[in-house]
């Protein structure tokens, strides 16, 4: 890939950021160095993923968003309410999501696991109206 000023941003933006989509990272790329289409971002944001400097995440029912970490096996918990996701490790030990029951004759190289739920901010809370904040 050819290193230009907007592409730098991307990665910037993309590093920066929380498992942004691609309208928050060309807010971003703007902010840092003038107009870019969404398209161009598209583009860049396609060629990085495929070149291994971001990752795509595809949560079902939102638009596909990246990150810049790269180059372990961790996962994702997503908030069903606001969307909001976050990183979280391999389940237990060493990479144990790679050893399905049956591989079907497949060379497993990559899982993808979503943890799906409420984050602390949607989560109603268990406590009575007369309860105060020290209860």
């Amino acid at each position: 890939m050819r290193v230009t000023a907007a592409r730098v941003a991307i990665l910037q933006t993309v590093r920066a950021g929380d498992h942004l989509g691609a309208v928050a990272i060309a807010g971003g790329v703007r902010d840092r160095v003038g107009y870019i289409s969404l398209q161009a971002v598209y583009e860049a944001l396609h060629a990085m993923a495929a070149a291994g400097l971001v990752r795509r995440i595809e949560p079902a029912g939102s638009p596909a968003r990246f990150e810049g970490r790269v180059g372990d096996n961790h996962h994702h918990l997503v908030c069903r309410a606001c969307g909001a996701v976050q990183d979280v490790d391999c389940v237990v030990g060493e990479a144990p999501c790679l050893e399905p029951v049956n591989a079907a004759g497949y060379q497993v190289d990559e899982a993808d696991v979503t943890f799906w739920g409420l984050c602390p901010a949607c989560r109603p809370t268990d406590r009575r109206p007369d309860q105060g904040a020290d209860d």
